[in-house]
């Protein structure tokens, strides 16, 4: 098998989006746990106090997502000097590393996105057992 340059450099835009997604993400997940522990000053609230677990455990996810999208553009560039220095069997093993940390971020993105999803759902239920009532 042979891997030319121009192979990794494609992960480039995917990965760097995805990248920009992520920091998006926590950015919103960090205002909203701000504001929540605010309010849990305020009132404390049980059902706050869940909430801000919830939004602990996506923050973590979501640091293990960046951590695996950096680590798989990490090793696409240093694939990508490999193959320039022409070590393609080191650069065929690098990049293959690099879609496997790709694969395992975006793996906890789909984990992170159930867990919004459930929480959503859980925030909504009073609502929806109102409105059976």
């Amino acid at each position: 098998m042979t891997l030319h340059i121009e192979t990794p450099a494609l992960l480039f835009s995917a990965t760097s989006l995805i990248l920009l997604a992520y920091t998006n993400r926590f950015l919103t997940v960090a205002t909203i746990v701000r504001g929540l522990k605010k309010t849990y000053k305020e009132k404390e609230n049980k059902m706050i106090l869940l909430e801000i677990k919830n939004l602990n455990l996506r923050l973590t996810l979501i640091r293990y997502m960046q951590m695996a999208g950096v680590s798989s553009l990490f090793l696409s560039v240093f694939t990508m000097l490999l193959l320039f220095l022409d070590q393609q069997l080191f650069g065929i093993y690098l990049f293959g590393m690099s879609l496997l940390g790709l694969l395992i971020s975006l793996g906890l993105s789909f984990w992170e996105i159930n867990i919004s999803v459930d929480a959503l759902r859980l925030h909504l239920s009073d609502l929806i057992e109102k409105e059976t009532k």
